[in-house]
C-alpha cells in the first residue's frame, strides 16, 4: 500500500525525498537554520521544487551556507555569483543573502544563537496544525507576520510573511502535514 503524502510533492521523487525526511522536521542548528532562510529567500516568487533542484549548487556557489564566509563576500565574489548560472542570479536576492549573513550573526550576538531567537517565537515547540486538506493552508499566519517584521527590523531582507510562513514550515516550528499524511505523527 503507498503511503498518503501531502498533495504538494506529487510523484516527483526529489520532492518526496524532501517532504519525506526534512519538511516539518524540527531544525535547531544554526547552520541548517541558515541554509533554509537563505533557500527560501531564493524561493520568494519561484516554486519549490525550482530551488530544490538548485540547492547543490546553491550549496556550493555559498561555501555550503556558512555564514561567516557570506557575511564578508568581495564584491568580486558578487560578481562571481551573478554569473553562475547554476543558482537564481537575481542581483538583489544575492546582496540580500550577504546582508542575511550580518544580520544572522547579529542575532546570534544578542540571543546565543539564532536558534534560540527563532524559537523563541514558539516558546521551543512545534506548533501542531490539524490541516485536513492543501486548501486549508494559509500563506502567513499573525505568527509569521510577527516574526517577519521583526526580522526586518532587525536587518533582514526578503523575509516577507509568505517567506517567514514556508520557512517555519520547513524548519518543523510548525507541523503543516496533513493528518492523513504518514508524516503528520512522526515530526
Amino acid at each position: 500500500m503507498d503511503k498518503i503524502r501531502c498533495g504538494w510533492c506529487k510523484n516527483d521523487p526529489l520532492y518526496m525525498a524532501y517532504h519525506d525526511m526534512e519538511w516539518g522536521v524540527p531544525v535547531f542548528d544554526d547552520d541548517k537554520l541558515f541554509e533554509f532562510l537563505i533557500l527560501e529567500t531564493f524561493q520568494a516568487g519561484l516554486s519549490w521544487i525550482t530551488i530544490l533542484r538548485k540547492r547543490e549548487n546553491f550549496r556550493n556557489a555559498f561555501d555550503h551556507f556558512d555564514y561567516n564566509k557570506i557575511a564578508n563576500y568581495s564584491e568580486a565574489k558578487y560578481e562571481e555569483l551573478l554569473l553562475n548560472a547554476g543558482i537564481i542570479r537575481n542581483k538583489l536576492k544575492i546582496k540580500a543573502t550577504i546582508s542575511n549573513a550580518v544580520s544572522f550573526m547579529e542575532v546570534q550576538q544578542e540571543f546565543g544563537s539564532f536558534s534560540n531567537y527563532i524559537w523563541g517565537f514558539t516558546k521551543g515547540k512545534s506548533i501542531k496544525n490539524k490541516r485536513k486538506s492543501l486548501s486549508e493552508l494559509p500563506a502567513t499566519t499573525e505568527l509569521s507576520d510577527i516574526i517577519s517584521k521583526d526580522l526586518k527590523k532587525r536587518g533582514f531582507k526578503f523575509v516577507g510573511s509568505t517567506v517567514i510562513y514556508a520557512h517555519m514550515q520547513a524548519t518543523g516550528m510548525i507541523n503543516d502535514h496533513i493528518t492523513e499524511c504518514f508524516r503528520y505523527h512522526e515530526v
